[in-house]
C-alpha cells in the first residue's frame, strides 16, 4: 500500500506540491498533468529522492525518505532520459550495480544479471557497451536494473518520451508484464488509459482522481481547452 499524507514540496521558492493525501492498493495508477504541474516532484518524493516541506511519503508503513535502504528495496523509478540513469559502461554492470548496493555478493549480484537478461533473452547484452545502445534498448536497460531488484512499486516518469511509436508499444508490453505495481507519471493520457486508477495534478495538487475512464476524458477536455487558448504568451512570474 502507497500512502502519502500532506505531501508538500518547495523548490526555488515555488510550490511544487501542495498537501497532496492519497492511499492507492491499486496494482496500476497513473498520473497525468502538464508540464511542470508537479509530477516529477511527485515521483521523487514517493521514491525518497526529494525531501519534503511537510509530510510523508509511505509504502507498507515505511517513511521512504527516512528509511533509505527500505527505498531502495520498496520502490524503483525510470527517469524519462535513462542517459541521466546510467552510469555504468556495460549492461551487466550497470543491472549489478543496484544489487551490490542491497549488500548482494559480487557473485550473487551477477547470478541474478544473468536471471534477468535470460528472462529478457538479452543474454547478449551483457558485456554490451551502454553507450552505443539506442535510447530505447537503454530504457529497457534500466527497467532490467530496476527489476532485479524486486521492487514492490515501480515509478515511471515519461519514460517513453522521444520513443518512436515501435519502440514505445515493445517498452509498454514489458512494463504490462511487470508483477510490481506501477505507478507511471506522463502527460500523454493514452499510455494509461487501460490502468485501474488515474490521478489528475494540476498545480500541484489532485484536481481529479479516479477510474481512469472518469478522470481521462475530464482531463483531455481541459486540454483542449487550454490549447485554445494562448498561455505560451504569458512570461513566468
Amino acid at each position: 500500500m502507497l500512502q502519502l499524507k500532506n505531501v508538500s514540496v518547495k523548490l526555488g521558492g515555488a510550490q511544487a506540491l501542495r498537501q497532496i493525501s492519497l492511499t492507492a492498493r491499486e496494482r496500476r495508477i497513473g498520473i497525468v498533468g502538464r508540464n511542470g504541474s508537479g509530477k516529477t516532484t511527485l515521483a521523487r518524493a514517493i521514491a525518497g529522492l526529494q525531501s519534503m516541506d511537510e509530510g510523508s511519503a509511505e509504502i507498507a508503513g515505511r517513511d521512504m525518505a527516512r528509511d533509505r535502504k527500505t527505498a531502495l528495496r520498496a520502490v524503483g523509478i525510470l527517469f524519462q532520459n535513462p542517459d541521466h540513469q546510467i552510469i555504468f559502461p556495460t549492461v551487466e554492470e550497470e543491472i549489478a550495480f543496484g544489487l551490490l548496493q542491497l549488500g548482494n555478493s559480487r557473485a550473487e549480484a551477477a547470478r541474478e544479471v544473468k536471471t534477468v537478461l535470460a528472462r529478457f533473452g538479452k543474454t547478449h547484452w551483457a558485456a554490451a557497451s551502454t553507450h552505443e545502445l539506442s535510447q530505447g534498448q537503454k530504457q529497457l536497460v534500466c527497467l532490467m536494473a530496476v527489476l532485479a531488484m524486486r521492487p514492490s512499486l515501480i515509478v515511471l516518469d515519461e519514460p517513453y518520451s522521444g520513443l518512436d511509436i515501435p519502440t514505445r508499444m515493445q517498452l509498454t508490453r514489458y512494463v504490462d508484464e511487470v508483477a510490481a505495481a506501477i505507478l507511471h507519471i506522463t502527460h500523454d493520457p493514452e499510455s494509461v488509459r487501460h490502468y485501474d486508477r488515474v490521478i489528475w495534478i494540476d498545480e500541484g495538487a489532485i484536481r481529479a482522481d479516479g477510474p481512469s475512464a472518469e478522470v481521462l476524458p475530464e482531463f483531455e477536455a481541459q486540454m483542449r481547452l487550454w490549447g485554445r487558448c494562448d498561455d505560451l504568451s504569458d512570461l513566468a512570474g
